[in-house]
């Protein structure tokens, strides 16, 4: 008959770390008490600019949001492209990937010179706060802060009139949102030197909560708004200028020949109808003196060669087997005769 016996831990061998944090007494039992309201506020509203960043994130990061923006300057690219030839851009059926395509043509200024602005911008708070964290108070700093908010406020004001009147920022191409979106960042960024010089503990700006990040989304709404208002009126007027521009091209495109099995009774000036004499033809009219403007939709938009705005028109002709088209260079004459087909 076998006993068990219990082995006592003699001196040289240690303890488990279970048996020493059970045997070690608690010296400070009060240690897991949470921390005192103060502190607790504090830690909270620390963590609010983060909060900021994942709200405006999960506005913002959506590449939903982000092709809606495309979608809709590109639209408007479109829009007033096909609108300085009499067009509505609606009958050629345009697909999301002619949007998406045209804004690139209506946002690659406005990007470029935010993106660099918003560089230089942070290159200069930088700057700043370094100075500022050395110690440095520069006594023309309160006359910059000063300037900045009057400055911030005229902007501001002359933006919100262009909303509701025509001023004189609205008569130049996106000074209206530049001047609101600029105006709010400068009081925005006034109201922040301020308070950064005249606060001695950071505490304080703590102690503002919520109103921190209401203050901030407000901002983000007018900044966001105003930016979008620059970016519709310039993608419209990179539309109307890439027509203008089309337009003065006209001589170097290509010339069109449509040829057609029946009469399509196109009557504009410079444009000529040769019927075919040849009654085996399949083709029995032919069209000259047109230029392609662009396909979309399984349509064609033809302008005649010699367009002008004052009495241009344009032509819209389906895809269909009965018509046929034929290209050559601008610098080449087509060598028909009168009944060629």
């Amino acid at each position: 008959m076998t006993t068990s016996r219990r082995v006592q831990p003699t001196a040289d061998v240690p303890a488990t770390p279970l048996e020493h944090s059970a045997a070690k007494p608690v010296e400070n039992p009060d240690f897991t008490q949470s921390p005192d309201p103060p502190a607790r506020a504090a830690e909270h509203t620390s963590a609010l600019p983060p909060q900021l960043a994942k709200i405006l994130g999960g506005v913002v990061a959506p590449t939903t949001l982000l092709t809606a923006l495309l979608y809709y300057f590109g639209w408007s690219h479109a829009y007033w492209f096909c609108n300085y030839f009499g067009v509505n851009s609606t009958v050629l059926g345009f697909t999301t990937t002619d949007y998406l395509m045209r804004s690139v043509d209506a946002l690659f200024v406005p990007m470029t010179v935010a993106a660099s602005a918003a560089l230089l911008a942070v290159w200069g708070h930088s700057l700043l706060r370094a100075r500022l964290a050395a110690g440095s108070r520069p006594r023309a700093l309160r006359y910059i802060v000063l300037v900045m908010a009057i400055a911030g406020g005229v902007l501001v004001i002359g933006g919100f009139a262009s909303v509701f009147t025509t001023t004189v920022l609205s008569k130049h191409l996106v000074a209206a949102p530049l001047s609101l979106g600029s105006g709010v960042l400068l009081l925005v960024y006034a109201v922040h030197l301020q308070r950064l010089v005249t606060d001695k503990d950071q505490s304080s700006s703590h102690n503002r909560g919520w109103a921190a990040v209401v203050e901030w989304v407000v901002v983000f709404a007018l900044v966001g708004l105003s930016l979008f208002w620059a970016a519709t009126d310039y993608s419209a007027a990179v539309g109307r200028s890439r027509a203008i521009d089309f337009v003065a091209k006209l001589p170097s495109y290509p010339n069109v020949l449509i040829y057609s099995e029946r009469s399509l009774s196109l009557h504009a000036p410079g444009v000529r109808e040769v019927r075919c004499k040849d009654a085996q033809a399949e083709y029995r009219f032919r069209y000259d003196g047109l230029k392609l403007v662009l396909e979309s939709g399984s349509q064609y938009l033809f302008v005649p060669a010699e367009w002008t705005p004052a009495d241009g028109v344009a032509i819209l002709l389906p895809q269909t087997s009965s018509l046929r088209l034929e290209f050559s260079p601008a610098l080449v004459r087509p060598s028909l005769g009168p009944s060629a087909c």
